[in-house]
Protein backbone atom coordinates (compact mmCIF):
# COMPACT_ATOMS: atom_id res chain seq x y z
CA UNK A 1 0.00 0.00 0.00
CA UNK A 2 1.37 3.33 -1.30
CA UNK A 3 2.21 6.17 1.97
CA UNK A 4 -0.03 8.82 0.92
CA UNK A 5 2.74 11.17 2.89
CA UNK A 6 4.92 10.29 0.36
CA UNK A 7 2.92 9.99 -2.77
CA UNK A 8 1.34 13.58 -2.34
CA UNK A 9 4.19 15.46 -2.54
CA UNK A 10 5.64 13.64 -5.07
CA UNK A 11 2.61 14.43 -6.95
CA UNK A 12 2.56 17.76 -5.99
CA UNK A 13 6.21 18.30 -7.35
CA UNK A 14 5.49 16.24 -10.80
CA UNK A 15 2.92 18.83 -11.31
CA UNK A 16 4.43 22.28 -10.38
CA UNK A 17 7.49 20.99 -12.52
CA UNK A 18 5.05 20.37 -15.78
CA UNK A 19 3.56 23.98 -15.08
CA UNK A 20 7.14 25.26 -14.52
CA UNK A 21 7.80 23.52 -17.99
CA UNK A 22 5.16 25.06 -19.52
CA UNK A 23 5.03 28.50 -18.88
CA UNK A 24 8.63 28.98 -19.37
CA UNK A 25 7.96 27.39 -23.06
CA UNK A 26 4.93 29.31 -23.42
CA UNK A 27 4.12 32.25 -21.49
CA UNK A 28 8.08 33.14 -20.40
CA UNK A 29 9.61 35.45 -21.26
CA UNK A 30 6.66 37.92 -20.38
CA UNK A 31 7.53 40.13 -22.78
CA UNK A 32 5.18 42.61 -24.65
CA UNK A 33 3.41 40.78 -28.02
CA UNK A 34 2.92 43.40 -29.91
CA UNK A 35 -0.32 43.00 -32.07
CA UNK A 36 0.37 45.62 -34.44
CA UNK A 37 3.25 44.51 -36.53
CA UNK A 38 3.67 40.97 -37.84
CA UNK A 39 7.69 41.06 -37.47
CA UNK A 40 10.64 43.76 -36.52
CA UNK A 41 10.60 46.96 -38.03
CA UNK A 42 12.74 49.73 -36.18
CA UNK A 43 12.51 52.59 -38.55
CA UNK A 44 8.51 52.05 -38.42
CA UNK A 45 8.51 51.20 -35.26
CA UNK A 46 9.75 54.35 -34.08
CA UNK A 47 7.92 56.71 -36.62
CA UNK A 48 4.90 54.99 -34.95
CA UNK A 49 5.97 56.19 -31.67
CA UNK A 50 6.43 59.88 -33.12
CA UNK A 51 3.30 60.26 -34.79
CA UNK A 52 1.21 59.12 -32.07
CA UNK A 53 3.40 62.17 -30.22
CA UNK A 54 1.94 64.26 -32.50
CA UNK A 55 4.85 64.44 -35.01
CA UNK A 56 4.14 63.87 -38.72
CA UNK A 57 7.50 64.31 -40.21
CA UNK A 58 8.86 61.23 -39.44
CA UNK A 59 5.92 59.54 -41.24
CA UNK A 60 6.67 62.06 -44.60
CA UNK A 61 10.30 60.84 -43.99
CA UNK A 62 9.38 57.48 -43.55
CA UNK A 63 7.84 57.34 -47.12
CA UNK A 64 10.00 59.24 -48.88
CA UNK A 65 12.66 57.09 -48.21
CA UNK A 66 10.68 53.94 -49.40
CA UNK A 67 11.27 55.68 -53.08
CA UNK A 68 9.84 52.80 -55.81
CA UNK A 69 9.58 50.01 -53.20
CA UNK A 70 5.96 49.80 -54.16
CA UNK A 71 5.21 46.27 -51.24
CA UNK A 72 6.81 48.90 -48.83
CA UNK A 73 4.99 52.04 -49.41
CA UNK A 74 1.75 50.29 -49.35
CA UNK A 75 2.92 48.22 -45.98
CA UNK A 76 3.92 51.91 -44.66
CA UNK A 77 0.67 53.51 -45.56
CA UNK A 78 -1.73 50.83 -44.48
CA UNK A 79 0.07 51.30 -40.67
CA UNK A 80 -0.19 54.56 -40.29
CA UNK A 81 -3.67 55.12 -41.98
CA UNK A 82 -4.80 51.92 -38.59
CA UNK A 83 -2.55 54.25 -36.34
CA UNK A 84 -4.43 57.51 -37.35
CA UNK A 85 -7.73 55.88 -36.95
CA UNK A 86 -6.74 53.76 -33.75
CA UNK A 87 -4.34 55.76 -31.86
CA UNK A 88 -5.49 59.29 -33.24
CA UNK A 89 -4.71 61.41 -36.03
CA UNK A 90 -3.65 65.04 -34.78
CA UNK A 91 -0.72 64.23 -36.84
CA UNK A 92 -2.11 63.43 -40.10
CA UNK A 93 -4.15 66.66 -39.52
CA UNK A 94 -1.28 68.64 -39.08
CA UNK A 95 0.23 67.19 -42.22
CA UNK A 96 -1.98 67.76 -44.69
CA UNK A 97 -2.30 71.34 -42.79
CA UNK A 98 1.41 71.89 -43.37
CA UNK A 99 1.50 70.17 -46.87
CA UNK A 100 -2.19 69.89 -48.38
CA UNK A 101 -0.33 68.99 -51.79
CA UNK A 102 2.03 66.48 -50.69
CA UNK A 103 0.66 63.17 -52.67
CA UNK A 104 2.19 60.78 -49.53
CA UNK A 105 0.02 62.58 -47.11
CA UNK A 106 -3.35 62.42 -49.69
CA UNK A 107 -2.58 58.77 -49.99
CA UNK A 108 -2.42 58.29 -46.08
CA UNK A 109 -5.66 59.93 -45.32
CA UNK A 110 -7.46 58.26 -48.09
CA UNK A 111 -5.88 55.27 -46.43
CA UNK A 112 -7.68 55.88 -43.38
CA UNK A 113 -11.11 56.75 -44.34
CA UNK A 114 -10.61 52.82 -45.35
CA UNK A 115 -9.80 51.87 -42.09
CA UNK A 116 -11.92 53.77 -40.53
CA UNK A 117 -15.08 52.24 -42.61
CA UNK A 118 -13.90 48.45 -41.66
CA UNK A 119 -13.81 50.00 -37.95
CA UNK A 120 -17.56 51.25 -38.13
CA UNK A 121 -18.41 48.08 -39.35
CA UNK A 122 -16.48 46.10 -36.85
CA UNK A 123 -14.81 42.34 -36.81
CA UNK A 124 -18.01 40.07 -36.07
CA UNK A 125 -19.79 38.52 -38.67
CA UNK A 126 -22.49 39.45 -40.76
CA UNK A 127 -25.04 38.12 -38.95
CA UNK A 128 -23.79 39.62 -35.72
CA UNK A 129 -23.41 43.20 -37.70
CA UNK A 130 -26.14 46.14 -37.69
CA UNK A 131 -27.69 47.64 -40.26
CA UNK A 132 -26.64 50.78 -38.54
CA UNK A 133 -23.14 49.27 -38.63
CA UNK A 134 -23.59 48.43 -42.58
CA UNK A 135 -25.30 51.23 -43.28
CA UNK A 136 -22.06 53.58 -41.91
CA UNK A 137 -19.64 51.08 -43.49
CA UNK A 138 -21.26 51.70 -46.62
CA UNK A 139 -21.74 55.64 -46.44
CA UNK A 140 -17.52 55.55 -45.59
CA UNK A 141 -16.17 53.35 -48.34
CA UNK A 142 -17.98 55.84 -51.19
CA UNK A 143 -16.57 58.92 -49.27
CA UNK A 144 -13.02 56.56 -49.80
CA UNK A 145 -13.68 55.66 -52.57
CA UNK A 146 -13.51 59.19 -53.93
CA UNK A 147 -10.49 59.84 -51.51
CA UNK A 148 -8.68 57.28 -53.08
CA UNK A 149 -9.39 57.96 -56.77
CA UNK A 150 -7.41 61.22 -55.82
CA UNK A 151 -5.09 59.55 -54.48
CA UNK A 152 -4.36 57.49 -57.28
CA UNK A 153 -4.31 60.42 -59.91
CA UNK A 154 -1.54 62.76 -57.35
CA UNK A 155 0.39 59.27 -57.22
CA UNK A 156 0.18 57.99 -60.66
CA UNK A 157 2.88 55.11 -60.34
CA UNK A 158 2.09 54.11 -56.86
CA UNK A 159 -0.25 51.30 -56.61
CA UNK A 160 -1.05 51.83 -53.00
CA UNK A 161 -4.61 53.66 -53.85
CA UNK A 162 -5.52 51.42 -56.05
CA UNK A 163 -4.68 48.18 -53.43
CA UNK A 164 -6.82 50.01 -51.08
CA UNK A 165 -9.51 50.40 -53.22
CA UNK A 166 -9.63 47.03 -53.99
CA UNK A 167 -10.77 46.56 -50.13
CA UNK A 168 -13.32 49.09 -50.99
CA UNK A 169 -14.36 46.77 -53.67
CA UNK A 170 -14.85 43.89 -51.35
CA UNK A 171 -16.63 45.87 -48.86
CA UNK A 172 -19.17 47.84 -51.72
CA UNK A 173 -19.44 44.39 -53.74
CA UNK A 174 -18.24 45.22 -57.12
CA UNK A 175 -19.00 43.35 -59.81
CA UNK A 176 -16.58 40.96 -61.69
CA UNK A 177 -16.63 43.41 -64.52
CA UNK A 178 -15.41 45.90 -62.15
CA UNK A 179 -13.81 43.96 -60.36
CA UNK A 180 -11.28 43.19 -63.56
CA UNK A 181 -11.28 46.66 -64.48
CA UNK A 182 -9.72 47.76 -61.18
CA UNK A 183 -7.07 44.57 -60.82
CA UNK A 184 -5.97 45.57 -64.82
CA UNK A 185 -4.73 48.81 -63.21
CA UNK A 186 -3.31 47.13 -60.67
CA UNK A 187 -1.35 45.06 -62.75
CA UNK A 188 -0.26 47.91 -64.57
CA UNK A 189 1.50 49.59 -61.82
CA UNK A 190 2.95 46.42 -60.01
CA UNK A 191 2.10 43.22 -61.59
CA UNK A 192 3.37 41.05 -58.54
CA UNK A 193 2.72 42.94 -56.06
CA UNK A 194 1.73 40.94 -52.92
CA UNK A 195 -0.71 43.16 -50.92
CA UNK A 196 -2.88 43.44 -53.83
CA UNK A 197 -3.24 40.20 -54.60
CA UNK A 198 -4.19 39.52 -50.88
CA UNK A 199 -6.46 41.76 -51.04
CA UNK A 200 -8.04 40.24 -53.58
CA UNK A 201 -8.04 36.91 -52.89
CA UNK A 202 -10.20 37.95 -50.10
CA UNK A 203 -12.62 39.16 -52.67
CA UNK A 204 -12.62 36.35 -54.56
CA UNK A 205 -13.07 34.31 -51.49
CA UNK A 206 -16.40 32.02 -50.62
CA UNK A 207 -16.94 34.60 -47.56
CA UNK A 208 -16.70 37.78 -49.17
CA UNK A 209 -17.63 38.16 -53.41
CA UNK A 210 -16.81 34.89 -54.86
CA UNK A 211 -16.20 30.85 -54.22
CA UNK A 212 -13.31 28.89 -53.69
CA UNK A 213 -12.74 27.72 -57.48
CA UNK A 214 -12.56 31.72 -58.08
CA UNK A 215 -10.18 32.36 -55.68
CA UNK A 216 -8.20 28.95 -56.80
CA UNK A 217 -8.11 29.74 -60.14
CA UNK A 218 -6.71 34.06 -59.52
CA UNK A 219 -4.13 32.10 -57.40
CA UNK A 220 -3.03 30.11 -59.91
CA UNK A 221 -2.55 32.59 -62.55
CA UNK A 222 -0.14 34.58 -59.83
CA UNK A 223 2.18 31.92 -59.19
CA UNK A 224 2.64 30.90 -62.61
CA UNK A 225 3.56 34.42 -64.07
CA UNK A 226 5.40 35.72 -61.16
CA UNK A 227 9.03 35.03 -60.24
CA UNK A 228 10.61 33.57 -56.88
CA UNK A 229 11.06 36.51 -53.90
CA UNK A 230 7.61 37.69 -54.53
CA UNK A 231 5.74 35.33 -52.21
CA UNK A 232 3.06 34.44 -54.50
CA UNK A 233 3.32 31.09 -53.34
CA UNK A 234 1.86 31.73 -50.07
CA UNK A 235 -2.01 32.51 -51.83
CA UNK A 236 -2.33 29.18 -51.99
CA UNK A 237 -2.30 28.64 -49.08
CA UNK A 238 -4.29 31.53 -47.82
CA UNK A 239 -6.89 30.39 -49.90
CA UNK A 240 -6.58 27.05 -48.46
CA UNK A 241 -6.71 28.98 -44.75
CA UNK A 242 -9.98 30.68 -45.49
CA UNK A 243 -11.92 27.90 -46.81
CA UNK A 244 -11.01 24.90 -45.02
CA UNK A 245 -10.30 26.17 -41.43
CA UNK A 246 -14.19 27.51 -42.09
CA UNK A 247 -15.09 23.28 -40.78
CA UNK A 248 -13.15 20.89 -39.49
CA UNK A 249 -9.50 20.53 -40.56
CA UNK A 250 -7.84 18.01 -38.50
CA UNK A 251 -5.78 16.25 -40.42
CA UNK A 252 -5.92 18.22 -43.21
CA UNK A 253 -2.69 20.40 -42.92
CA UNK A 254 -0.62 17.08 -43.41
CA UNK A 255 -2.26 15.89 -46.84
CA UNK A 256 0.29 15.84 -49.69
CA UNK A 257 -0.42 18.65 -51.65
CA UNK A 258 -0.46 21.02 -48.38
CA UNK A 259 2.74 19.99 -48.10
CA UNK A 260 3.93 20.52 -51.56
CA UNK A 261 2.56 24.10 -51.28
CA UNK A 262 4.23 25.05 -48.11
CA UNK A 263 7.29 23.20 -49.59
CA UNK A 264 6.55 25.81 -52.53
CA UNK A 265 6.51 28.77 -50.01
CA UNK A 266 9.46 27.68 -48.17
CA UNK A 267 11.26 28.36 -51.84
CA UNK A 268 9.61 31.00 -52.16
CA UNK A 269 10.52 32.95 -48.60
CA UNK A 270 14.22 31.50 -48.57
CA UNK A 271 14.32 33.92 -52.21
CA UNK A 272 12.20 37.01 -50.45
CA UNK A 273 15.09 38.63 -48.65
CA UNK A 274 13.94 41.74 -47.20
CA UNK A 275 10.64 42.00 -48.57
CA UNK A 276 8.52 43.75 -46.22
CA UNK A 277 5.78 41.43 -45.56
CA UNK A 278 7.98 38.42 -45.42
CA UNK A 279 7.26 38.25 -41.50
CA UNK A 280 3.71 37.68 -42.50
CA UNK A 281 4.37 35.01 -44.44
CA UNK A 282 6.84 32.99 -41.46
CA UNK A 283 3.96 33.13 -39.56
CA UNK A 284 1.80 31.26 -41.19
CA UNK A 285 4.68 28.99 -42.68
CA UNK A 286 4.79 27.83 -39.05
CA UNK A 287 1.31 27.51 -38.05
CA UNK A 288 1.25 25.09 -41.16
CA UNK A 289 4.74 23.62 -40.19
CA UNK A 290 3.29 23.06 -36.26
CA UNK A 291 0.03 21.16 -38.05
CA UNK A 292 2.00 18.99 -39.89
CA UNK A 293 4.85 18.24 -37.26
CA UNK A 294 7.84 19.96 -38.76
CA UNK A 295 8.86 21.53 -35.63
CA UNK A 296 12.07 22.12 -36.42
CA UNK A 297 11.56 24.14 -40.07
CA UNK A 298 8.32 25.76 -37.55
CA UNK A 299 11.24 26.99 -35.01
CA UNK A 300 13.50 28.49 -38.05
CA UNK A 301 10.24 30.82 -39.04
CA UNK A 302 9.58 31.06 -35.09
CA UNK A 303 12.59 32.83 -34.31
CA UNK A 304 12.38 35.00 -37.53
CA UNK A 305 9.68 37.29 -35.82
CA UNK A 306 9.09 35.68 -32.03
CA UNK A 307 7.29 39.06 -30.29
CA UNK A 308 4.82 40.05 -32.90
CA UNK A 309 1.53 38.58 -33.99
CA UNK A 310 -0.17 40.36 -36.56
CA UNK A 311 -0.38 38.37 -39.14
CA UNK A 312 -2.87 35.66 -40.48
CA UNK A 313 -3.72 33.02 -38.88
CA UNK A 314 -3.41 34.59 -35.19
CA UNK A 315 -5.32 37.27 -36.26
CA UNK A 316 -8.24 35.23 -37.11
CA UNK A 317 -7.81 32.61 -34.16
CA UNK A 318 -10.18 33.29 -30.68
CA UNK A 319 -7.30 34.08 -28.08
CA UNK A 320 -4.83 34.89 -31.11
CA UNK A 321 -1.95 35.78 -29.19
CA UNK A 322 -2.49 32.84 -26.42
CA UNK A 323 -2.82 30.92 -29.85
CA UNK A 324 0.57 31.75 -31.41
CA UNK A 325 1.91 31.01 -27.59
CA UNK A 326 0.89 27.74 -27.48
CA UNK A 327 1.35 26.62 -31.21
CA UNK A 328 5.30 28.04 -30.62
CA UNK A 329 5.42 25.87 -27.61
CA UNK A 330 4.25 22.67 -29.71
CA UNK A 331 7.17 23.63 -32.19
CA UNK A 332 9.83 24.00 -29.02
CA UNK A 333 8.60 20.50 -27.66
CA UNK A 334 8.22 18.70 -30.69
CA UNK A 335 11.55 20.11 -31.83
CA UNK A 336 13.18 18.82 -28.24
CA UNK A 337 11.19 15.58 -28.33
CA UNK A 338 10.35 14.39 -31.91
CA UNK A 339 13.50 16.15 -33.22
CA UNK A 340 11.87 16.74 -36.37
Amino acid sequence: MVDPSVSVPVFLTSVAVVAACFLLTTLMPLRFLNGRLAGPDPQLQRTLKAVRSGAWQPAADLLAAAGTDWERRTQYTRVLAYSAVHDGDAWLRAWQAAAPDDPDAVMVAASARVHHAWKLRGARRAIATSQEQFDAFHRELHAARGALAHAARVCPDDPTPLVETVWVALGLGYSKDDMAALWAEVEARAPHHFAAHHAAVQYYSRKWRGSRAEAEEFVARAVQQAPRGHLMTLLPLLVWFEHEEEGDSTGRHGMPHVIAMVDAALEDVAAAKGHPRLPEARHLLAYFLVRQHRHRAALAQFRQVDGYTDAIPWRYLPWGKLSYRLHRTRAVWGALLTRR
